[in-house]
């Protein structure tokens, strides 16, 4: 008989008589499919009903030591046999006997030896029923699985509806909030730099700059989490970027905290904006050093994941790169973890904690193609998993922009943005500077200039503009007009005009708002030093 089958009959015989099973062995013959197990010793019942899954048990009733009853109240007893038909075999007519059989559990009574016919008929029968109770059974467990997979699902499907809202919200507010500091920090620098301010009045611009920089800062976690801050994605081996950040990790977590870094050899490459990167596993240390009030261990893990290896849920299979932090802090309770990743929800008092890391991470990681998943239990620390898709290419090497205190030249530049405060400050800056400074409100009005053949050096345009030539138009008529001209693009947030699944093209340089006039004054240097060089030396 194939075991595969489902509607075949196993049958357990439990005699005493060796020569019963050869008795039933010859009735059963006209049963289309069957299996037949017979055992002596009756002890063995329940052992030997579930390793042939039997699906009908006859047993006889009068043996020595262990009867046909009690087999029958153990069958009955064990709950992975309390449902097997049982069917006892008695050469005893007595309606006494059948009585106490049936109280027990029994299910059928058949005298010794019954004609073949009532014997396949009364086999088939009970093990019909008990093959459709099992299937129903199995359809109830299916079927109730299937209803907590789609709760799961609905949940999941929730809360990324929510968090997709709550992105669109974030996005359109940072990307105002970042004009706003841009009119306020370009105004104060502009102070700064030609107000002849005293010792006093520096003060309080400076303090007043540090403001703005903290607003940034909120801006850009904000962006991060709605998945709308541009990446300058470039291959590179985290492994690098976590050794030159161990010193910083353990001066974050202090004396008391121990930090272990665990990079598997011959880590692979991944696709990612390395700055972002750092913010973020800067902010899970963060966030670790709290939970851990300044104790404990801190454990960075980095490894490849291959297709075979065991994956949360919530990760498809595939290459990754794993980064994980993990801390042996005070870990946080379902209710918390659920909530973890929305912004500004924090368990922090007022004043220490903006709740913005971990959802500036969530919106990173998704933004990177990648997947984070959080575990934590009370009294059992936290684990943030990041998984980044594992990139074949080779690592690049960056052209680091150098900090340098504000610098100016005689370039001509064009300034083209719609924000009047934030034009007047900019070029206010740039002439300050020294530079020849042309402005335009839109892109047409800028595409007026380009086409009036004046000489112009570099073109420093807003991406999101009013009017019928956009920013990209623009960028196309300068290249085309003015080869020799560099192009730097601002903006409040990608917007999804640069940015292709928000990471930028290589050859795109953006300054994003609010920028500081030492940051704009170093890029537009930048820029114009590679004018001279060649083509083939440039990088992004």
């Amino acid at each position: 008989m194939n075991q595969d089958d489902n509607s075949a009959c196993s049958v357990l015989l439990i005699d005493d008589e060796p020569f019963a099973e050869d008795i039933i062995s010859h009735g059963m013959k006209g049963c289309a499919a069957y299996a037949l197990r017979y055992a002596r010793h009756p002890a063995l019942a329940v052992d030997l009903a579930k390793e042939v899954g039997a699906t009908v048990v006859l047993v006889d009733l009068r043996m020595p030591e262990i009867d046909g009853f009690e087999v029958t109240r153990r069958l009955r007893a064990d709950k992975d046999t309390e449902h097997i038909p049982v069917v006892l075999l008695s050469s005893e007519e007595d309606p006494e006997i059948k009585a106490k059989a049936f109280a027990l559990g029994a299910n059928d009574y058949l005298v010794k030896w019954p004609d073949p016919r009532e014997l396949v008929a009364r086999v088939r029968y009970h093990s019909d029923a008990c093959i459709a109770r099992r299937q129903r059974d199995a359809a109830f467990v299916s079927l109730r699985h299937s209803q907590e997979q789609l709760a799961v699902s609905q949940s999941a499907l929730h809360q990324a509806q929510k968090m997709e809202a709550i992105g669109q919200l974030t996005g359109g507010v940072a990307h105002d909030f970042n004009n706003v500091l841009q009119i306020i920090g370009g105004n104060l620098q502009l102070l700064k730099l030609v107000g002849n301010l005293n010792e006093a009045g520096k003060g309080r611009v400076d303090m007043a700059l540090a403001g703005v920089e903290r607003g940034a800062k909120l801006s850009s976690h904000l962006l991060a989490f709605a998945r709308r801050q541009p990446l300058q994605a470039i291959v590179i081996n985290p492994g690098h970027l976590l050794r030159e950040m161990d010193d910083m990790m353990r001066r974050v977590l202090g004396p008391r905290a121990r930090v272990v870094t665990e990079i598997a050899a011959e880590l692979g490459s991944t696709l990612v904006d390395p700055n972002q990167l750092n913010n973020v596993l800067l902010n899970l240390a963060i966030n670790a050093r709290d939970a851990m009030a300044g104790s404990g261990t801190l454990t960075i893990r980095a490894a490849n994941i291959a297709p075979d290896n065991p994956l949360p849920a919530e990760v498809p299979r595939g290459h990754y790169v794993l980064i994980e932090v993990a801390d042996t802090g005070k870990g946080m309770t379902p209710d918390v973890l659920e909530r973890a990743f929305e912004p500004f929800f924090t368990t922090k008092p007022t004043g220490q904690g903006t709740g913005l890391g971990l959802s500036m991470a969530y919106g990173f990681v998704k933004q990177s193609g990648g997947e984070i998943v959080l575990r934590s239990e009370p009294g059992k620390g936290t684990s943030v998993r990041i998984y980044l898709p594992r990139s074949e290419a080779e690592p690049v090497q960056t052209e680091q922009i150098e900090s340098a205190p504000l610098v100016g030249g005689v370039e001509t530049i064009l300034v083209v943005e719609d924000e009047e405060d934030v034009r007047s400050t900019t070029c206010a800056i740039l002439s300050a500077l020294g530079y020849k400074v042309l402005e335009a409100s839109d892109g047409a009005r800028a595409a007026g200039i380009v086409e009036s053949g004046q000489h112009i050096d570099l073109v420093f345009t807003d991406v999101i503009m009013p009017g019928p030539v956009s920013s990209l138009q623009l960028g196309e008529l300068v290249r085309a007009r003015l080869p020799h001209a560099q192009i730097l693009y601002t903006s409040g947030y990608a917007e999804g005009v640069l940015a292709h699944e928000g990471k930028l093209e290589a050859s795109v340089n953006l300054l994003q708002k609010p920028y500081h006039p030492d940051a704009l004054s170093a890029r537009i240097r930048h820029l114009l030093r590679r004018r001279h060089e060649p083509a083939a030396c440039r990088t992004a």
